[in-house]
């Protein structure tokens, strides 16, 4: 017979019993009807799911205001996965709430914003669940609405896709609002590519990629394991996306349709803060696999009107203005480029002709757009039939003796190796805004206020000699002031600001806030008066009186002509008795090398992207500029990073411009020690290759992530970055180079080829140095690169 247990035991089990459900119960993590949150600055208040992976709540978005969205919600980049205003912003004090007919968004004064759209009532409870999707359900927990069926930009693993059913691109990496590109699972079972007829919802009629499932294709899934394939209804698979294997355990993972408009998977490491990679296989590519072939005859294409598109080696799309151009709006490289000169005019006959010239950009297309097409021509009788002809903007000509006249605006422009064509660019030669009849109406308003004066004279004697003698004396007036003001006044061939003295000492507050000085200049933030949300970065340059007047208009000429994703842009300048200023747009996350060599170090990934546009944009300087461009000072503290830590050159303080057919040039030692090629103490010409020698140093300290040169090392063979590096490549050990970093470990074969292209930068021979156009090539894998001698080799035959 079984004895009773203890009473005290009971009550203990009974207890243990009550707690254990309870605590079950609990676990849901249930958020009850009545619950809200309130946007609150430096406060992102949130629902977190049970793991605390996902959070649902309000994000601050820069100044702009708070977006309701989910996010992953350990890591520090807070990566956004699904949003619900990105389109309405709302401000500080608005508020979510879980009501009986779902979520509610309301701003401060109570207006609703958004709601979940739940018809008729039973709403019991929401809940953000740890795969990312948040639901809201009834008394049977039988999900009224989710998240997952309200896709944004963003798949996640477990969620699907369904017919009908549509991710769409936020506008720009920091901007949620809908963007230009979308995918649709269309109800016919195919997954599709389309641009949109922005601002509206609909898309454009052209698909620019398809699933090829027509006619079977159900749903797109995203598995646990990482693949992502279009299924059939029966769940076969008709078409793989992308084929991973992965653990979810150790990995978050994402697939988003990119605002570039390519769909891309990620994974992110739960084990380290390394960041996200991209998680291809091998066998597969990105979708599509070249975003700037986008054509189509209405819409600007892949980057907008009047701009092109480049293809990088990661398959990140850039977009870029052509010479004589620029960004509309600086911060949207999808809003198209403007001119920066006035447009040949149809009424100067053939004379305005001679004001242009054309800048050429070989493998470069505008599609469309044209309105003539000659066969069987010369590229000399293209361009004369360009410049003669007012409305033409722009030709393409083709070695099959294709000619293509255009006019403003031209859209769907790409530069790709696989373009067998050239573009012609006309620009003014002075790249002038100013009107060419503005003098001559000048001069005739001057002589009518002649003639009415005459006029008034000759009513008398005494009041003639007193107005000719104020005219005298207002003429001598008028003279010396010229002569004081003219040569501090000149006007750049360039739409650039002119700024006094006092205007930048107001807008800098004194120059107060220093943000690095040099032995050429000290630098000063300031918000320029007419609006202060344009930060700027004033630099004051140092000796400027010895350079002499006619070398510093020559180089803010040259200078005010760049445009690049990768340099900094000149705004203006000051030219007002001793007073240099060269006035730029302010870049937020300074400078590269308090970035690479500070605490927070970038990531493989960045630093390979980094490496990549400081490339672009000298072989930009070196040879897409009208004017060849040698910076001679390219280092680490001379690369700032913008919003997006793009990489952009800085500092032309040195810059030596070159004239037209000039290629090399006799000038004084500049740089900086380290970074300095061999030819500058050999009282050599130097010529572009000196930045390549720059270049070729930083990329070594990009990839390894420290000085050129520390003393403090203890192995002396490790002190000077070039030499060890070398040695290291002789020796096939690659990996002591990046040994405590575990993104480029795993990437060795990466590692030899930026160290190979940097081996080959530093050469003391120049000639045996590529171009800037070459390194370009090999960096983005288009040109194979070949085994480097070693760099002091020559040294002997200089």
């Amino acid at each position: 017979m079984a004895l009773a247990p203890p009473y005290h035991i009971l009550c203990f089990l009974i207890s243990f019993l009550t707690l254990l459900c309870f605590s079950t119960a609990q676990t849901q993590r249930n958020i009850s009807l009545g619950s809200s949150l309130t946007a609150v600055n430096n406060d992102n208040s949130s629902w977190e799911s049970l793991s605390g992976d996902f959070a649902f709540g309000f994000l601050k978005i820069g100044k702009e205001g708070f977006l309701i969205a989910i996010w992953f919600n350990k890591i520090a980049e807070k990566t956004v996965v699904w949003s619900a205003n990105g389109n309405n912003l709302v401000q500080q004090g608005s508020k979510v709430e879980l009501t009986n007919l779902g979520l509610i968004l309301r701003d401060p004064k109570g207006n609703q914003k958004w709601s979940s759209g739940i018809s008729g009532t039973g709403v019991a409870y929401g809940d953000m669940l740890d795969t990312g999707n948040f639901v809201v359900a009834n008394q049977n927990s039988s999900n009224l609405w989710e998240s997952f069926d309200n896709p944004t930009d963003t798949l996640l693993p477990s969620q699907t896709l369904s017919l009908n059913m549509k991710l769409v691109a936020r506008y720009s990496e920091a901007n949620y609002s809908r963007g230009r590109f979308m995918f649709v699972l269309q109800l016919n079972g195919s997954l599709e590519l389309f641009t949109r007829a922005f601002p509206r919802d609909d898309a454009n009629a052209k698909s620019h990629w398809n699933s090829g499932t027509e006619g079977s294709g159900f749903q797109v899934m995203f598995n646990q394991s990482g693949s992502i394939y279009v299924a059939a209804k029966n769940g076969t698979v008709l078409n793989t996306l992308v084929s991973q294997s992965a653990s979810t355990e150790k990995f978050y993972k994402r697939a988003i349709l990119e605002y570039d408009g390519v769909f891309r998977q990620y994974v992110y490491p739960k084990s380290n803060s390394k960041g996200w990679n991209m998680a291809w296989s091998p066998s597969s590519t990105s979708i599509p696999s070249n975003i700037c072939t986008i054509s189509e005859e209405i819409g600007g294409g892949a980057c907008g009107f009047n701009s092109y598109c480049s293809l990088g080696n990661d398959q990140r799309r850039y977009c870029s203005c052509p010479d004589g151009y620029t960004f509309i709006d600086p911060n949207d490289e999808m809003g198209g480029c403007k001119a920066t000169f006035e447009a040949q005019s149809c009424d100067e006959g053939l004379g305005d002709a001679d004001h242009f010239d054309f800048y050429s950009m070989d493998h470069t297309n505008w599609p469309f757009s044209d309105y003539e097409h000659f066969q069987s021509v010369s590229e000399d009788w293209c361009r004369k039939a360009c410049l003669s002809d007012c409305f033409c903007a722009l030709a393409i000509f083709n070695d099959g003796g294709g000619c293509w006249k255009k006019r403003n605006p031209f859209s769907n422009g790409v530069m790709d190796y696989s373009v067998g064509a050239k573009a012609l660019i006309k620009i003014r030669k002075d790249n002038s805004t100013s009107k060419l009849g503005s003098r001559d109406s000048k001069k005739k308003d001057y002589w009518t206020l002649v003639l009415i004066e005459s006029v008034l004279l000759s009513v008398s004697a005494f009041v003639n000699v007193l107005l000719l003698a104020a005219f005298v004396v207002l003429f001598h007036i008028r003279r010396k002031k010229s002569k004081v003001t003219t040569p501090n006044q000149f006007k750049p061939a360039m739409n650039l600001q002119s700024f006094t003295y006092a205007e930048l000492e107001k807008a800098t507050d004194g120059f107060k806030e220093q943000l690095g000085s040099g032995a050429y200049g000290t630098v000063f933030k300031g918000a320029l008066t007419l609006d202060k949300k344009t930060l700027v970065a004033a630099k004051k340059l140092n000796n400027m009186m010895q350079e002499g007047e006619k070398e510093f208009e020559a180089e803010v000429v040259a200078i005010g002509r760049t445009n690049h994703k990768n340099l900094v842009q000149l705004i203006g300048f000051c030219n007002e008795g001793q007073h240099r200023i060269l006035v730029y747009e302010f870049m937020s996350n300074g400078s590269l090398g308090n970035f690479l060599f500070g605490s927070s170090k970038p990531s493989w990934y960045q630093r390979m992207q980094i490496a990549l546009g400081i490339a672009r944009g000298l072989f930009y300087l070196h040879e897409e500029c009208r004017m060849q461009i040698i910076h001679c000072d390219i280092k680490p503290q001379n690369i700032l990073l913008d919003d997006s830590y793009t990489a952009r050159i800085s500092d032309f303080g040195l810059a030596k411009i070159l004239k037209i057919n000039q290629t090399r040039t006799m000038t004084g030692i500049r740089g900086t020690k380290g970074y300095v090629a061999a030819e500058w103490f050999r009282n050599m010409a130097v010529t572009v290759k000196v930045d390549v020698y720059s270049y070729g140093i930083l990329l070594l300290e990009l990839i390894c992530c420290r000085r050129n040169f520390e003393h403090e090392i203890e192995d002396a063979t490790q002190m000077i970055l070039a030499d060890w590096a070398y040695d290291c490549y002789a020796c096939r050990k690659l990996d002591f180079l990046v040994e405590d970093d575990d993104e480029a470990m795993e990437d060795l074969k990466m590692v030899e080829k930026y160290v190979m292209v940097a081996i080959w930068c530093i050469q003391e021979d120049p000639s045996l140095r590529p171009s800037m156009k070459k390194v370009v090539q090999m960096l983005e894998g288009t040109v194979e690169v070949s085994v480097p001698p070693n760099p002091t080799s020559s040294i002997s035959s200089l």
